[in-house]
């Protein structure tokens, strides 16, 4: 029985960990829907609601693109080449 009363002391414990946890969570919770008010903070950091903005979508060139994926091959075959001379 002396295991049960020990279990019993852990479980009491963590139930206050658990409410102060909540609490924590309570207030963090307020203090973001304090600050989601405040009109010029939810610019600088985003929406904080999670909503859109409704801007456009931005849109590559295929110009861009393909500049951008002859780069990226040319670094992928610079480091593949260092690796297989490093192994040699």
């Amino acid at each position: 029985m002396d295991i049960l009363a020990a279990l019993r002391q852990e479980e009491a414990k963590f139930e206050k960990q658990v409410n102060g946890a909540q609490q924590q969570l309570d207030n963090v919770r307020a203090a973001i829907k304090l600050l989601g008010g405040m009109g010029s903070s939810a610019k600088a950091t985003g929406s904080s609601s999670g909503k859109t903005t409704g801007g456009k979508k931005r849109v590559m060139s295929v110009a861009a693109r393909a500049r951008i994926s002859k780069a990226t091959k040319e670094r992928w075959a610079k480091f593949r080449a260092a690796k297989a001379k490093g192994k040699q």
